[in-house]
């Protein structure tokens, strides 16, 4: 199942995906899509309604962030070998966590706005994973019962922020637009993340071409390991890091000016498309 949130910024309704690609409405269902109607019981509910029945979108119709009313928005560093290397760091032993602001979230073709003065604005596809129970101090084989599904994240950076400023990555992850996420939220049912491909372009170019299959730490022990330090709520985001590709590893190095277009798609999760402007 794709669950999808459409319609103006901070007016968006709830719909699902159907088989023929187009939007349905929910909202006679359910009010968001939230930590609210994404828990199990809820999800095998909305399983069983003919899409069919549900009334249609206008396929041009803007798509929101494909879940709400996020608490913590955590993010995994370094969870691509390659990455590391051309980021000139070390592959980590435990996973690299940071916090990304709730509320950089945006829609998957929104508009990505380059902060005031930034010189190292940069791209990141990635695999998120959304949290469908309350997770606390879980096991690494039970981990995914806590899972509601996925979806793509760009985890827009700036460098210069997050490295030369001084304290931890925060500040380089959570300007206003810095976390597109959707087009959709795909349950955990129908699809297997072990091994999917995931490309980013900017104008056309495919600077990244990875697969989550060559992710250090996989999403089973991800959402183990953040459970042991924080209690992870339903609708909280993990995004999990990124393969090699991104402007920073470039030589020289190339990062967002304004009036690209980044293009990016996981297999089976869809694609996001934004405009890069100044603010």
């Amino acid at each position: 199942m794709k669950l999808v949130r459409y319609g103006e910024p901070g007016k968006e309704k709830p719909g699902l995906v159907d088989r023929d690609g187009g939007i349905r409405d929910l909202s006679a269902e359910i009010a968001d899509i939230d930590g609210t109607t994404i828990d199990p019981e809820q999800l095998v509910k909305l399983a069983a309604l003919d899409p069919q029945s549900l009334p249609q979108v206008a396929p041009d119709t803007r798509l929101g962030p494909c879940v709400n009313h996020v608490g913590n928005f955590i993010a995994v560093g370094l969870n691509y070998a390659d990455h590391a290397a051309e980021s000139g760091m070390p592959v980590p032993d435990e996973p690299v966590l940071f916090n990304k602001a709730p509320s950089c979230i945006v829609g998957p073709n929104d508009d990505v706005l380059i902060p005031p003065g930034s010189e190292k604005t940069d791209w990141e596809v990635e695999l998120a994973v959304v949290i469908g129970r309350k997770a606390a101090y879980v096991s690494e084989a039970e981990a995914l019962d806590y899972v509601a599904g996925y979806c793509v994240c760009n985890d827009v950076s700036e460098r210069n922020y997050q490295l030369e400023r001084g304290g931890n990555w925060t500040k380089g992850k959570g300007c206003p637009t810095f976390g597109p996420l959707g087009p959709w939220l795909v349950t955990k049912d129908e699809i297997d993340v072990s091994d999917l491909s995931m490309t980013l372009s900017v104008d056309g170019e495919v600077v990244q071409d990875g697969s989550t299959r060559t992710m250090i730490f996989k999403v089973p022990f991800i959402v183990h390991y953040i459970s042991q330090f924080m209690l992870l709520m339903p609708g909280d985001v993990i995004t999990t890091g990124t393969p090699p590709g991104v402007g920073m590893g470039f030589t020289p190095p190339r990062y967002l000016r304004g009036g690209e277009m980044m293009e990016l798609s996981i297999e089976g999760l869809g694609t996001q498309r934004q405009l890069v402007r100044p603010t």
